[in-house]
């Protein structure tokens, strides 16, 4: 759980650590140290064009300026000395957001080294005789790269107070220090030759070695490669006063602890927890601040579900440790029978090979040669994947310690400023171990087999065979049970008879439609599968393998597909807003609301050329229902076409308008009345939509430039039924006169 515990910058555990935006912890001290000033009037400036020059004299004064921590610490004091002369302390917190790629700073400024590798960016120096910026010059302004994921954070006017104290990491790394200063309560020098040995004066962190006064001036002096070690007092007894208890004042880990307060208003406690923000806030948050407006849930009970989300994560992280130390154990287990088995073939191959003739004995060589490349690659591959299941599973370990730490505390707000990422960290904790992961990736037998029957003639080309085929044969498609439906298309596969060789399930790939490369789109153990969603009127290859514990088999022969060259759909009651009343298989639709109500149709196009029709079966009162295209998540509680998701016509007894983002344009005259046909041509290869009424166009191509996938969209209200008709031809001409209205 350490490495939980300890900041990515400086090595060490954490000091008043802060919450980034990325969900990241850094100390206080570090942020201070890796925060970046940059005046606004340079910030697009090309990185050679900066301004460069001396560093400020408080930085040149700081003793081991220029790298580790000490020259960390100069930067640190050098950007508080800059903002409390630049006209107070929010000065120099002001943001300069840059992107992780345009930021350019290690490419033209010096760098630090923190003790744990991390690379830490010093402020960018004044050039001379700029103490007074010039009438015009932006103020300066400042940010912050995360040390582990390299993202860049803004700092307002309130600069790093702008984020918020980890207070629950904090509790817990003052509570594991109380840990190991129980645990080395009687601490005494490591390296004292007098019996029994002195008390230990200070702690090394990095060399993690106690000593005593004498053994530190003989041993670890504070000059040459140890001046940049840390030294801290050694760890006290718990009773000893200022050691162990509950870490100041008293006041515990529980429910001794102050109650923590509102950032915002410092008077007021944290009492809910806004679900858009992520965060608790206090009542006067939601009465006057910016939750006002916010989905707000009781801090409470939002404690308890994430605790609840936090602990079911962890037990199937929980699992896969256990899986991965008997698996650990198996892999140990393999080393040994593969040594045994190896040294078996030797044995049975030397005998062999002393057994023929003098030509057999040239061949002896090679043949040995073959089994300990085998071996060593047995041995190889079981070595690396023990390395690397050993290196997940101390991950997963630590993270689940750490974990149960912060489940064990009780301060709801602490746990919920934290509790997002760190449910997150476990789930992808507990996706790693994908399937597979658990499984060996060689067998401990040795598939080699020497015939030694062969005439002496044959013996020259004498060599191992392979005895046993482990990997599935070729599967086998039944073409009776392939078909094509609409953009949808199914395949049927099975084994040969006679096949002997384990199947665990089978890869299928597709092609983009277009002669286009292959794409795995279903693994499993499944023979039959369907892919919805492909293109109309488009020619698909299709092949699949089939896979073991031993490997991939070859492909089957490729199927040719081809989808339809034009859609049949009805409309799509799943989808349909509660209010659309569907009839005659799907096909007829009207509405129980005197409001428009949105249903749209089963297909989703992204290419080709589509046209259908709909039947004005009713139309009572002079409605104005609306007919186009729409998105699968259009809005549908209101006329189609009033939101940004949908492209529509709505038309009443006497005229049309095109209507997307609620903005009306092109009126035509001519409208619908019972017994009309309106006409909706999509055409995606020119990018545009098109209206029919009664066989006529209806004013110019609607909308132009359009691209994605579109499903076809109705909006009506209950004094109209329409009735949809597809399958149709595009319409090769547009009619020259308008045919009368019924």
């Amino acid at each position: 759980m350490e490495e939980e515990l300890k900041c990515p910058v400086c090595g060490s555990l954490f000091r008043e650590p802060i919450i980034l935006p990325c969900s990241h912890n850094v100390c206080l001290p570090c942020a201070r140290t890796i925060a970046v000033q940059t005046p606004e009037s340079e910030q697009h400036l090309p990185p050679l064009l900066h301004p460069r020059g001396p560093a400020p004299p408080a930085a040149a004064a700081a003793p081991g300026a220029g790298a580790g921590p000490g020259a960390a610490a100069g930067s640190a004091a050098c950007l508080d000395s800059e903002c409390a002369a630049g006209g107070g302390g929010d000065h120099a917190d002001k943001l300069s957001l840059h992107s992780e790629t345009d930021s350019g700073y290690g490419s033209y400024t010096p760098s630090l080294k923190s003790p744990n590798g991390v690379r830490v960016l010093p402020l960018v120096p004044a050039p001379p005789g700029a103490a007074a910026a010039p009438r015009g010059a932006g103020p300066a302004s400042s940010s912050l790269t995360c040390p582990q994921c390299h993202r860049s954070a803004s700092l307002d006017q309130r600069g790093l107070r702008g984020f918020q104290r980890n207070r629950l990491l904090e509790a817990i790394v003052q509570r594991y220090q109380q840990g190991r200063a129980a645990a080395a309560a009687a601490a005494k020098c490591q390296l004292c030759d007098r019996s029994p040995p002195e008390p230990a004066a200070v702690l090394c962190e990095q060399c993690e070695v106690l000593y005593c006064a004498a053994c530190q001036l003989r041993c670890h002096p504070a000059r040459g490669p140890f001046a940049k070690h840390r030294l801290a007092p050694p760890p006290a007894h718990p009773g000893a006063p200022g050691g162990g208890g509950d870490g100041g004042g008293g006041k515990g880990a529980g429910g001794g602890r102050k109650l923590p307060t509102c950032a915002e208003h410092d008077l007021e406690n944290y009492s809910m927890y806004c679900v858009s923000c992520r965060s608790p806030v206090c009542y006067q948050c939601l009465e006057e601040g910016k939750h006002s407006k916010h989905d707000v849930k009781a801090l409470g009970a939002m404690w308890k579900q994430h605790k609840a989300q936090l602990s079911q994560a962890l037990n199937g992280v929980s699992d896969k440790a256990k899986e991965a130390k008997e698996f650990l154990v198996q892999l140990k287990n393999l080393l040994q029978q593969i040594q045994e088995n190896g040294l078996d073939y030797e044995a049975c191959l030397v005998a062999q090979c002393d057994a023929l003739v003098d030509a057999l004995t040239r061949q002896k060589a090679k043949l040995l040669t073959k089994v300990t490349k085998e071996r060593e690659h047995k041995l190889k591959v079981v070595w690396d994947q023990i390395n690397h299941c050993t290196l997940k599973l101390r991950q997963s370990t630590g993270l689940m310690e750490y974990c149960l730490e912060v489940i064990k505390e009780n301060d709801p707000s602490g746990f919920l400023q934290i509790s997002d990422a760190l449910i997150k960290r476990v789930q992808v904790s507990q996706e790693q171990w994908v399937k597979g992961a658990l499984e060996p990736k060689v067998s401990a037998e040795f598939d080699l087999t020497l015939d030694s029957e062969p005439l002496l003639q044959s013996i020259h080309q004498l060599d191992f065979i392979q005895m046993k085929c482990r990997v599935p044969p070729v599967p086998l498609l039944q073409l009776e049970k392939c078909c094509t439906r609409n953009n949808s298309v199914t395949l049927a596969w099975r084994m040969p008879p006679l096949s002997h060789n384990p199947v665990e399930g089978y890869i299928l790939e597709l092609d983009d439609g277009d002669g286009g490369q292959f794409r795995e789109v279903y693994v499993g153990k499944e023979t039959l599968c369907t892919i919805d969603g492909l293109h109309f009127n488009s020619t698909y290859n299709a092949r699949v393998k089939a896979f073991n514990s031993s490997g991939v088999g070859p492909y089957s022969k490729t199927v040719i597909l081809q989808t339809s060259d034009v859609a049949w759909f009805t409309f799509d009651p799943s989808s349909a807003h509660r209010d659309i009343v569907l009839s005659n298989d799907n096909q007829t639709a009207t509405c129980n609301s005197y409001d428009d109500r949105v249903v749209l149709g089963t297909a989703a196009f992204s290419k080709g050329v589509h046209y259908w029709e709909l039947h004005v079966d009713r139309y009572d009162n002079h409605p104005d229902p609306a007919f186009g295209i729409a998105r699968i998540n259009v809005v549908k509680d209101m006329m189609l076409g009033k939101d940004d998701k949908a492209w529509a016509m709505y038309v009443d007894n006497n005229r049309s308008w095109f209507m997307h983002c609620n903005s009306h344009t092109n009126r035509t005259e001519g409208g619908v009345s019972k017994g009309a046909t309106v006409g909706v041509l999509l055409d995606l290869n020119k990018h545009n939509l098109t209206f029919y009424i009664n066989g006529q166009q209806q004013g110019p191509p609607a909308f132009e430039n359009i691209e994605g996938v579109f499903m076809p969209a109705l909006s009506l209200n209950r004094n109209v039924q329409v009735t949809l008709h597809t399958g149709l031809e595009v319409p090769q001409c547009v009619k020259q006169t308008k045919l009368p209205n019924n």
